[in-house]
């Protein structure tokens, strides 16, 4: 397994969250007020569950576990390697929806939706890591 290539993009992932954390805002008040600041945020949080995707496909890839259908797929069949539990999957399955908000609503996005999302989920990136790593570890 090419571990150093998951690793290098957890590195990324932490580097975005970094980011959004010194310029996510206390109050969505003045969330809304940062411009082109809050789009870089969104960028930023969108970049992060692309990186999770394709760390989760590269997965699915290297240990041969299956010709997926999409990304729904890829995180049933890491479910069913024990490689994510269940409410990991659901957190990425939720990470996919909204990412999908941002990349193809993004005109129409509820502000105060998304920044409520991103407040209260930036941690789930670590969460994340912290499992897909403790696993990979025990594979030779």
């Amino acid at each position: 397994m090419k571990v150093e290539h998951i690793i290098a993009k957890f590195d990324q992932i932490r580097e975005n969250v970094r980011i959004i954390e010194d310029n996510l805002t206390k109050s969505y008040v003045e969330f809304e007020k940062l411009g082109i600041v809050k789009d870089g945020i969104y960028k930023r949080y969108e970049y992060s569950i692309e990186l999770i995707i394709d760390i989760i496909s590269s997965i699915n890839a290297e240990l041969k576990l299956g010709i997926p259908n999409g990304t729904s797929d890829i995180i049933d069949q890491l479910c069913k390697n024990e490689i994510l539990d269940e409410d990991l999957a659901d957190i990425i399955r939720g990470m996919k929806g909204f990412r999908n908000i941002l990349v193809h609503r993004y005109g129409k996005l509820d502000d105060e939706l998304a920044y409520k999302i991103i407040a209260e989920n930036l941690s789930d990136f670590q969460k994340i890591e912290n499992q897909i790593m403790t696993v990979l570890r025990k594979i030779p």
